[in-house]
């Protein structure tokens, strides 16, 4: 369609008889145009999207996120489109594609955001060796969760990933990566990965039950005191060398 209106404009600009369309050659040459288009279908998408400048890309691409995790925490997965999306971020559906490509993408990259805190996990471990890394493992990620600034997106990113298969292999993938496989890497005994999500396994029933269901009373216990409790255990897990796959068997 846009190649037909084009070329009329093009063709009346340049002086042709406004009646020219109508004669039999013109009226097989706009036919063919408009066959023409409707076998082609959408254009395909060139470039940045028309009305995006350079200086403007950051901003919107921002403003998107924004949306996607509003959209996500208020609708959940399954009730969010691409284009209920772009329609809160105000822009087109298409500039969400141009940015982040598919609803799981938009997903994903709405969950490492509101992980980003916990992404510096690694670091954070690392810092005294392994002495009191049980501690400062259950410290830091009540912390995470004890900061109301965190706290909503990350209630959103789990509420979704809970109930929908799609957004739970999202949040699997990146939680792995970025997290487990990071903090596994800063261990210096046998089994890490097997120790490493022991720990989260331990931390994700706390968080579950504190933050997401709500069960008293751990619900309104003082995070210094699920810390204080938890962190021996944590501790074993890290770094007890008697914890490993098969020690039942030994």
């Amino acid at each position: 369609m846009s190649g037909t209106a084009s070329g009329t404009a093009s063709g009346t600009s340049a002086g042709a008889p406004a009646g020219a369309s109508g004669t039999p050659a013109g009226a097989a040459a706009s036919a063919a145009g408009s066959a023409g288009t409707a076998q082609d279908g959408p254009p395909r998408r060139r470039g940045r999207p028309a009305g995006t400048r350079t200086g403007d890309a950051a901003g919107t691409r921002e403003r998107i996120l924004a949306a996607a995790r509003e959209e996500f925490s208020v609708r959940g997965y399954d009730r969010t489109s691409v284009r209920s999306i772009g329609k809160a971020a105000g822009v087109d559906a298409a500039l969400v594609h141009h940015y982040f490509g598919t609803k799981e993408q938009v997903f994903a990259a709405a969950v490492e955001v509101s992980f980003g805190p916990a992404l510096e996990l690694p670091g954070a471990m690392a810092a005294g060796g392994p002495d009191g890394m049980g501690e400062r493992l259950a410290r830091f990620m009540l912390g995470v969760w004890e900061n109301p600034v965190t706290r909503g997106p990350l209630l959103a990113i789990v509420r979704s990933a809970v109930t929908n298969e799609r957004a739970a292999a999202v949040f699997r993938g990146l939680i792995s990566r970025k997290v487990l496989a990071r903090v596994a890497g800063e261990l210096r005994v046998a089994d890490p990965e097997f120790r490493v999500q022991l720990a989260a396994a331990q931390l994700v029933g706390i968080i579950m039950l504190r933050y997401v269901v709500k069960v008293e009373p751990i619900a309104s216990a003082a995070a210094e005191d699920l810390v204080t409790v938890v962190a021996p255990t944590l501790q074993r897990y890290l770094t007890d060398p008697d914890v490993r796959p098969g020690a039942a068997e030994a």
